[in-house]
């Protein structure tokens, strides 16, 4: 039996990780679902949130904006709108975006807008959690 998995993090822009891990866990639209190896093949819509995956005795934390996850003989793929590492977050950054969505939310005059800045507020959210975690 395998003892790895082989985690594939990508976005319409770029390759973000390509390597061998020991556990995956990811942000489902269900909730949260973790990866070991050998785990029977599905697909599954990633929620926006914290992904993580543990790798010689050590976890690593990237934020996900949605997308799909893929997991097939051993290999787990995810597609993402956006993903970030942790050490790559600018805090400041989101921060900032935090407080624009708040901003938005707390002057959305219609739906739209209001679904709008909750997804940018969910966004700047969960950066600031994954970059605290790294």
């Amino acid at each position: 039996m395998e003892k790895s998995l082989h985690l594939e993090i990508v976005t319409p822009d770029r390759l973000v990780l390509s390597e061998k891990v020991d556990y995956v866990g990811a942000p489902g639209y269900e909730g949260e679902f973790g990866i070991l190896p050998n785990h029977i093949p599905f697909l599954s819509a990633l929620n926006i949130g914290s992904l993580y995956y543990k790798a010689g005795g050590k976890t690593h934390w990237i934020f996900v904006s949605g997308g799909f996850a893929e997991v097939s003989d051993n290999k787990v793929t995810v597609l993402a709108e956006s993903a970030e590492r942790a050490e790559d977050i600018d805090l400041e950054r989101a921060r900032k975006a935090k407080e624009r969505a708040e901003q938005r939310l707390a002057q959305a005059k219609e739906k739209l807008d209001s679904a709008r800045a909750q997804a940018a507020l969910q966004r700047a959210m969960a950066r600031m959690r994954v970059r605290g975690a790294a």
